[in-house]
């Protein structure tokens, strides 16, 4: 009988201990389960985009490039306008319009263009030239007639050294396209 009491009472300090358990793995559940939801819900609703346009501009005008690189690359200017253009669409941040009817104004002057080689390998053969492209941009408040930023940013496409016309395009259409994804980052995110 003895034996019977120590059984009956150690069981009912497991399942005692059971309980306790269960509700403590029960509460870190819980716990675990409101952290998750809440870190979700932070994570999600939070967005660069738009982190330093101010509230008052709405609308921007993105007038055709000026080519001032003496380069005389042909739709170089074009090229620049329409892929910036493009990305501020795409990023609805401010909704792109012509001078008269925007808020700020995005006026870019192509500065630099050269075309040279980039690798040299034995024999002096180029194996890799680099398109580098230099814009200047200035970004400006129209309501306020100030000057937000003005800054030159330069990048590069690469293609193979024995490439013609096609490659070589294809390399600046990689420099304009990495040129003009900085200027929307520094003119909406201020980065």
């Amino acid at each position: 009988m003895k034996f019977n009491s120590m059984i009956v009472s150690a069981f009912q300090k497991i399942r005692e201990l059971y309980h306790c358990n269960n509700a403590l793995l029960l509460s870190i559940n819980g716990l675990f389960i409101i952290a998750a939801l809440v870190n979700f819900t932070s994570c999600c609703s939070y967005s660069f985009t738009g982190a330093s346009v101010p509230e008052h501009l709405k609308t921007i005008s993105i007038p055709v490039a000026d080519d001032r690189s003496g380069a005389g690359e042909p739709g170089l200017r074009e090229l620049l306008t329409t892929t910036l253009t493009q990305k501020f669409i795409d990023d609805n941040s401010l909704r792109v319009s012509d001078r008269v009817n925007a808020n700020a104004s995005l006026d870019c002057t192509i500065s630099s263009f050269s075309d040279a080689p980039a690798v040299v390998s034995g024999g002096d053969n180029v194996t890799t030239r680099r398109v580098t492209i230099g814009v200047q941009v200035i970004y400006k408040d129209l309501v306020k007639r100030k000057t937000i930023y003005e800054q030159t940013f330069s990048n590069y496409g690469d293609y193979i050294g024995t490439g013609g016309i096609t490659e070589k395009n294809a390399a600046v259409s990689i420099a304009v396209d990495k040129i003009t994804e900085d200027i929307l980052l520094a003119t909406v995110s201020g980065w």
